[in-house]
């Protein structure tokens, strides 16, 4: 049975309104289409207990695309929230934003046009308009997160990220930080576990959403890729994979897993399969703030692996001599176990 406040939630009209016109490649949209815990199309719908009706502006599957000002003008919606006829609402940014005081002319990105001027206006310009407006403000994938690949030394656009952009002490009026969900792209579910749990908290279902110093959901960037990998237990016995098709740890070929924040090793890509290291792929960083620049190059042992794994080729190599004496001891039944006449297995008889 739903509680008064779920009853009452489902009667709530929220809106998601999505920018993917940052600096990107639109993967996390796409990546999103693929979310089965639970998928997008259970959100929208309102399959869940609880949850409350969502009106979902995205580009990728909004079938508003009519002129401006007609009646099926998909960017009405945003100008909407910019006036403030939009309560409560959700904005989803997709993509880094360029720095465009870098030039006097001309822009990097932008989402529509001016109705005064016809020019174009900006991302930036968008984010300046709805953010104090928005009830939560959600930066998916490692473009919006933290600038990703287009934010790398040597850009010319002065590339970053949304908390760079509003600042990383910035709350929306509902008092909620910025939510980082990183990836390049976003694991799935990620992403729409996230977006469910902001439903549920904007209708009073649920606590502050709960982030690290990087503004990740904790629950889900808490641990490391090491410490959810199947390949960890090689890596603890000092047992390394020389070359690609091994099941034992590829930190020697590159990966970053032990010291990079990621779920995806333990919950799988496709609805629990796949992921980076699963598959024979290292991890390279991607939902960490200093990635790329910090991890390249890529394919090469990852600086301070050289000493780290040499102590744990040493030590490991003392852990398998005794594992392996350990084990035949352990693969062998106790001595009792064996037919006579004579109990022999410590009991005390009381017959």
């Amino acid at each position: 049975m739903l509680t008064a406040e779920a009853k009452a939630a489902e009667d709530t009209l929220i809106h998601v309104l999505w920018i993917n016109a940052g600096l990107s490649c639109d993967g996390d949209s796409v990546a999103l289409t693929a979310a089965t815990q639970p998928s997008i199309e259970e959100i929208a719908l309102g399959a869940l207990p609880g949850l409350p009706k969502i009106a979902v502006h995205w580009p990728l599957i909004d079938f508003e695309c009519g002129p401006e000002g007609g009646a099926d003008d998909f960017l009405e919606w945003f100008w909407k929230a910019d006036r403030g006829e939009l309560e409560p609402f959700v904005l989803v940014v997709e993509g880094s934003i360029p720095n465009e005081a870098l030039h006097d002319d001309g822009y990097w990105c932008g989402f529509g046009n001016n109705r005064d001027t016809g020019q174009p206006i900006t991302t930036s310009e968008w984010l300046d308009k709805l953010a104090p407006k928005a009830t939560a403000i959600v930066a998916v994938g490692t473009c919006a997160t933290y600038g990703g690949i287009h934010a790398m030394a040597g850009n010319p656009t002065g590339a970053m990220g949304v908390p760079d952009y509003l600042g990383w002490d910035w709350k929306s009026k509902a008092g909620i930080p910025i939510v980082c969900v990183p990836g390049c792209p976003i694991q799935p579910d990620n992403l729409s576990e996230t977006l469910t749990y902001l439903l549920y908290m904007a209708t009073g279902q649920a606590p502050m959403i709960p982030l690290d110093e990087a503004l990740r959901p904790q629950w889900l960037f808490g641990s490391t890729v090491h410490e959810g990998c199947d390949r960890a237990g090689y890596y603890e016995q000092g047992d390394f994979a020389t070359e690609y098709g091994s099941p034992k740890c590829i930190v020697k070929l590159g990966c970053w897993g032990p010291v990079v924040k990621c779920n995806v090793p333990k919950r799988g890509w496709l609805n629990g399969v796949g992921g980076c290291p699963n598959v024979g792929g290292i991890c390279i960083g991607c939902t960490m703030p200093g990635f790329p620049d910090k991890f390249m190059p890529f394919m090469d042992e990852p600086p301070g692996g050289k000493l780290t794994t040499t102590a744990s080729g040493v030590y490991g190599s003392a852990v398998r001599r005794l594992r392996n004496i350990t084990k035949k001891t352990l693969d062998k039944e106790p001595h009792w176990r064996s037919r006579g006449e004579k109990l022999t297995t410590g009991a005390t008889r009381t017959w």
